[in-house]
């Protein structure tokens, strides 16, 4: 909403002194959005005059029309000479008063005026258009021709109101009675202090049974219509420059004198208005629903076919209006062509200020995409009781402006209602701001809102009828706090309550991301969406589980419709970004949700919004949601470790990212099985399986490896790269998620190696699990230091894996035969397993 500051102090006596600027700090202070203030004519320097045209000479031999006139422009330029100017536009004629810039002057955007030799001809100044002195668009894209009773010679600055400063104001959807000068002037009086000249305070005349017939079939669409007649408005009557300036500063564009003013009361008031051609009207005015299929031809001109919910204003013809938003084509206020002496020109008028339902309305605008200075402000409330005044005030401008004449007839339909009240305990917005007001200045606040306050300890405030939105004591209280000032209310921290931290979840969560970005990898968050063909880019089965996702019914992106069920998607897509910037090594890992539909579709209930929701509702809510399971997901590329002079460096392989996943379960307190394995994106020779027991069952919980060429190559990925992903419920489930500090012995420690031979094909986690299990109690720790594979000492298919064991014990030093002992029952439980056998 624009509001200039000119406008606004003809309600509100503000002091002199006082800048737009300052009334904007007054506004903000008391919660309205003011974004900017315009100064309009801040860098317009004058003379700037009021002449007539005395000559118009054509130049010839131009591309394009050009003029050479003399104009009067009286003693402002000092001579009292006619000026010559030279001029391209042709909207003017000998005889016509004009706006003339002089030498000396500045137009807006600091373009500067002097005489100038041009087209053959000195111009000394320049006729003015609106666009030329900022005026904004007035519709005639041409010179500005002023009525013909304009004083020569008079100061055009003034006359134009080209100096002044417009507020730019954000309203909100609650505050509808800010769309209105009249509703921001009573902000700015209350916020200054001083009275309110209400402009809606008029004599209205009651209703009568001699106005226009109207017809209202449903009144919870339509609960107010007021109808005024004005006759005999004269075709040539042309809105006066202070009522176009006006609806200029506030973005509209003056169109014709009826249409001038009813924008300019709905401007003034808030109340959308609409003129009707009283000739092109037949029968009774009648607001009803539409019947489906009906159409009408907008003032747009676009033919629209009503829906059944839409609230329309009729004849006896059918649909003229749309209710609230927009009128019909057929009644249009036509204006007067002056080459055809007024033929077609409206002389008599119907004025229409009802009040329509916020709902009808505002589905009806979207709904045929039809957005409206009626329809914002009817959307967001109007005054009910503002109809009969903003129709009296239309019907007073236009026999003040055009000639005409107020019949004596007025109709008013009104639907029973009564006031809206809000009982409220005194001391209610002191609870909500932490501060004591006190019952006098709660009820001091409210009335300068225009409520009415009766009671003591329990107030029962009547709602003024232009504040819909004040609806329960909440509303009230906030009303008090803002006049108040929120920058009064004391800044105090909030006191948790103690006991509360991180949940156990949270915990291993941030020691899981500690200890990946401890072992250098760089986390990474990516979006949750996915397309469908990114399982085929990573070779998974046709019926693989990952494959049912859950789709969105409005997704961000028609290319990426589901929610992902595997972190790798996002990981690999910021892989191969970061590759394709430069940035050839890397390590990033990524924890998040991913989401897998339950076997049962439900469909979430809406909750209700007059209560909590009930444990039950919750519980309902959360079964109709998909299951969520946690995952950690690492990627790598490039160089595990960088070459230099310490080393010659080596390239990340299938063995980083399984150790990742053996650093995650270390975290997570959860002995971690490893095996080889054969899944999707993963190459079929370097993937290992990754499993845990659960309830005595083995379960898989992820893979990790390296990635299959095939999906290299369809996802433009750097070669040999590796990936790991692991689901951290079932971890966190089974794992120990209070650490526990290792035990320390204070005896020495026994070392013994084994070497044993085993075919290819057994996976050395195998040999591993046996050897582990054979040395019992004493074994401390067990480590591969070595794989041999030599088809002339081994035999063909055979490999040699060499571990170093150590034992200990806490009570005792071991002895050589102890040790030896524990190693040769490691030995054979793995040659029981796997078929080793000890190298020589």
């Amino acid at each position: 909403m624009r509001v200039p500051l000119s406008w606004l102090r003809e309600y509100v006596d503000l002091p002199a002194t006082e800048t737009g600027r300052d009334v904007q700090a007054k506004l903000i202070s008391a919660g309205l959005e003011v974004e900017t203030v315009e100064h309009l004519g801040a860098d317009l320097k004058g003379p700037l005059v009021v002449g007539q045209v005395l000559t118009i000479e054509e130049l010839e031999g131009f591309k394009k029309p050009i003029r050479f006139c003399t104009v009067d422009v009286g003693r402002a330029n000092g001579t009292g000479e006619p000026q010559e100017i030279v001029c391209g536009a042709r909207n003017f004629s000998v005889g016509d008063k004009v706006v003339v810039v002089l030498p000396g002057a500045t137009l807006p955007g600091g373009f500067s005026i002097s005489a100038r030799k041009t087209y053959g001809k000195v111009s000394h100044g320049m006729i003015c258009s609106s666009d030329e002195l900022g005026m904004g668009d007035d519709g005639s894209h041409g010179i500005i021709v002023l009525p013909p009773e304009t004083e020569v010679g008079k100061d055009a600055v003034e006359l134009l109101e080209l100096v002044d400063e417009v507020l730019d104001i954000a309203v909100t959807a609650n505050r509808g009675d800010c769309l209105s000068i009249r509703g921001v002037a009573r902000e700015t009086a209350i916020a200054y202090g001083l009275p309110l000249r209400d402009p809606a305070l008029l004599d209205v005349p009651g209703p009568n049974a001699f106005g226009y017939p109207v017809k209202v079939s449903d009144p919870a669409g339509c609960d107010r219509f007021t109808a005024r007649t004005v006759t005999g408005l004269s075709p040539e009557a042309r809105s006066p420059i202070w009522l176009q300036r006006r609806l200029q500063k506030v973005g509209m564009r003056p169109i014709s004198l009826a249409v001038d003013v009813t924008n300019y009361v709905m401007m003034e008031l808030g109340q959308p208005l609409h003129a009707y051609d009283r000739h092109q009207v037949q029968g009774a005015i009648g607001v009803r629903r539409a019947q489906e299929g009906e159409k009408i031809v907008t003032l747009d001109g676009v033919e629209r076919k009503l829906h059944a919910e839409d609230l329309v204003i009729t004849d006896d013809r059918g649909p003229i209006g749309l209710a609230g938003v927009m009128g019909g084509a057929d009644t249009e206020i036509a204006d007067h062509d002056p080459s055809e002496e007024g033929a077609g020109a409206t002389t008599d008028v119907i004025i229409e200020a009802a009040h329509f339902d916020q709902v009808s309305v505002a589905r009806t605008a979207r709904r045929h995409k039809l957005s409206s200075e009626a329809s914002r402000r009817f959307e967001r409330g109007v005054d009910p009781q503002a109809a009969a005044a903003a129709a009296q005030r239309t019907v007073d401008l236009l026999v003040l402006l055009a000639g005409g004449t107020a019949e004596a007839g007025v109709t008013e339909v009104v639907a029973p209602g009564a006031p809206h009240t809000v009982t409220m305990a005194a001391d209610h917005p002191d609870k909500v701001a932490g501060v004591t007001y006190g019952r006098e200045t709660v009820v001091r606040r409210l009335q300068e809102v225009g409520c009415d306050v009766y009671g003591q300890d329990e107030l029962i405030v009547t709602v003024p009828s232009w504040r819909p939105d004040l609806t329960d004591p909440n509303d009230l209280a906030e009303e008090v706090i803002r006049l108040e000032g929120y920058e009064n209310l004391p800044s105090t921290l909030p006191r948790p309550p103690a006991g509360r931290g991180l949940t156990a979840r949270q915990r291993l969560h941030r020691r899981i991301g500690r200890a990946l970005a401890g072992a250098g990898y760089v986390e990474a968050l990516n979006y949750p969406f996915v397309s469908e063909q990114v399982f085929d880019q990573l070779g998974l089965e046709a019926d693989d589980p990952a494959r049912r996702v859950v789709k969105l019914v409005n997704p961000l992106s028609d290319e990426e419709p589901a929610l992902r069920t595997s972190l790798l998607p996002g990981l690999l897509a910021a892989l191969r970004r970061n590759d394709g910037r430069g940035s050839h090594d890397l390590a990033l890992f990524e924890t998040g949700l991913v989401f897998q539909p339950r076997d049962a579709a439900r469909v979430a209930a809406n909750l209700p919004v007059d209560r909590r929701p009930s444990p039950d509702d919750i519980a309902a809510l959360n079964a109709a949601l998909p299951d969520q399971p946690r995952h950690v997901a690492v990627v790598l590329a490039g160089a595990r470790e960088q070459a230099g002079w310490w080393g010659k460096g080596r390239p990340a392989d299938w063995a980083d990212a399984v150790e990742a996943a053996r650093t995650v379960a270390r975290e997570a307190g959860a002995e971690l099985g490893i095996r080889k394995g054969q899944y999707g994106p993963w190459h079929p020779g370097r993937c290992a399986e990754l499993t845990v027991t659960v309830d005595g069952a083995e379960r898989v919980v992820g893979h990790a490896g390296e990635l299959h060429p095939r999906v290299l190559k369809t996802l433009g990925l750097p070669a040999r790269s590796c990936a790991m992903e692991l689901d951290l419920d079932v971890l966190e489930r089974v794992g120990d998620t209070v650490p526990q500090a290792p035990s320390i012995s204070t005896f020495p420690v026994a070392t013994q190696d084994v070497a044993l031979v085993v075919d290819a094909y057994v996976p050395a986690a195998d040999v591993e699990a046996a050897l582990r299990e054979g040395a019992g109690e004493l074994l401390e720790s067990i480590r591969l230091f070595d794989v041999y594979e030599n088809a002339e000492q081994l035999g063909e298919g055979r490999k040699s894996l060499a571990y170093a064991l150590r034992f200990r014990a806490n009570d005792r030093t071991l002895t050589v035969d102890e040790a030896s002992a524990a190693r040769e029952a490691a030995v054979a439980l793995a040659t029981d397993r796997t078929g080793a056998v000890l190298r020589g």
